[in-house]
């Protein structure tokens, strides 16, 4: 499973990849993204994507473990993952992971007090009633 050695607590055996390097495979020619700090070499899986080539090719050179867990793979799809890992971002690279940024929620400040939330609905349906009443008494 991606991830896996870092769930298990196991130390890592293979080779570690710097993210300058990472960053350099960003083409259809050589596409290596990151997951879970696991380098994959994603080249001849691009044509057999299920959600295309362009998934990848956004993700290129860069940390697509957010985006892979958002979608939600199978437990195939991780299985075969395993498949394109080549090594493991360096520790010292961890931290320069960009995080995307977190959305800014805002609020919109109300100046009407709470009784006119309520008055004005109340006016519009006693009046919408007289209109009613006035037009079945013709």
């Amino acid at each position: 499973m991606v991830g896996s050695s870092e769930a298990g607590g196991e130390a890592w055996r293979g080779r570690y990849y710097r993210l300058e390097e990472v960053q350099k495979h960003n083409n259809s020619q050589s596409t290596w993204i990151i997951l879970h700090h696991r380098i994959y070499d994603v080249t001849k899986f691009l044509d057999e994507h299920p959600g295309g080539e362009e998934v990848l090719r956004e993700q290129a050179g860069g940390d697509a473990t957010e985006n892979f867990e958002d979608v939600g793979h199978s437990t195939d799809a991780r299985a075969m993952s395993e498949t394109f890992i080549i090594g493991e971002l360096h520790p010292d690279d961890r931290g320069k992971l960009q995080k995307r940024p977190e959305p800014l929620i805002t609020t919109v400040q109300s100046n009407s007090s709470s009784w006119s939330n309520w008055v004005i609905p109340a006016i519009a349906a006693i009046i919408a009633a007289l209109m009613y009443r006035s037009y079945m008494s013709e």
